[in-house]
């Protein structure tokens, strides 16, 4: 897809500059880009703040695309194999275990969906859903001792239901401060309640819609791949690059809402960190 090409181009661009940290001189947690850790190795506070640039689709099932600001960094307090933090609108910990576990929890914020989220006008009728905050639960199992690959796990609770996510991902290069390359490779499973909360349409929906009332099972709801980019231009400015591609399963795809038959996003940022 061209997204996911964009970022690895902007991968490939970054990699022309000439790392100026020495591999020696910080190890992340765990060296994974796709993780925030601006601790540098060390004990304590940690701060990191920046801003990054998003391509994506308007909602889940939109086909229509728009670019979106997002403030970038976090502020994380490390201890030994623990790191808590605080990121725009999550809290969150997270630990290594036995050198081949990551576990992760966190308190995060969810936006509801508004019938102005299309321009288009493809949500009218269908009302706002609330905000609200969800539960996240994260377990990573190293298969190498250099986390080379893993097997990654994912739940996801609040008063939308609940998702499930369960794949195998892989790191590229070398470097253990965190800088580099991954994939992931996914398949997501949603219960019927966190279905009908993003695809489904009742009876009162339909009427002032003129969509059809639609109800979803539980089950599959897609298969997806991500990709994370990090890179450390000096001492304290950072580069990053994030894709993904979600195609989802039949049943969406079956949904009135689901005007196309997947999600996807691109995003290129800088952070500073302290």
């Amino acid at each position: 897809m061209k997204k996911i090409l964009l970022a690895v181009l902007v991968s490939a661009l970054g990699l022309s500059f000439q790392p100026a940290m020495a591999q020696q001189e910080s190890a992340a947690l765990v060296p994974l880009p796709s993780l925030d850790d601006f601790s540098k190795g060390k004990d304590g506070w940690a701060f990191g703040l920046g801003l990054g640039v998003e391509y994506e689709t308007a909602y889940e099932g939109s086909d229509e695309f728009g670019f979106e600001l997002q403030p970038a960094g976090a502020v994380q307090w490390r201890s030994g194999d623990n790191i808590f933090y605080f990121a725009g609108e999550a809290f969150g910990w997270r630990g290594l275990r036995d050198d081949v576990w990551l576990l992760e929890a966190l308190v995060g914020f969810e936006e509801g969906r508004e019938e102005g989220d299309s321009d288009e006008g493809w949500l009218d009728g269908l009302g706002e859903q609330e905000e609200g905050f969800q539960l996240v639960l994260q377990a990573r199992r190293a298969l190498t001792n250099d986390w080379r690959y893993w097997l990654v796990s994912r739940v996801v609770t609040g008063g939308d239901g609940n998702l499930g996510l369960f794949g195998v991902g892989r790191r590229f290069g070398d470097q253990n401060d965190g800088s580099g390359h991954e994939v992931n490779v996914v398949a997501v499973f949603h219960d019927s309640e966190y279905a009908n909360n993003g695809f489904g349409i009742n009876q009162v929906q339909a009427a002032a819609s003129g969509l059809n009332a639609t109800t979803l099972s539980g089950g599959l709801r897609s298969v997806g791949i991500d990709y994370s980019f990090r890179h450390n231009l000096n001492e304290n400015w950072q580069t990053y690059a994030e894709a993904l591609f979600e195609y989802y399963s039949s049943e969406v795809r079956k949904s009135p809402i689901a005007r196309s038959d997947y999600e996807a996003e691109v995003g290129i940022g800088f952070i500073y960190i302290f």
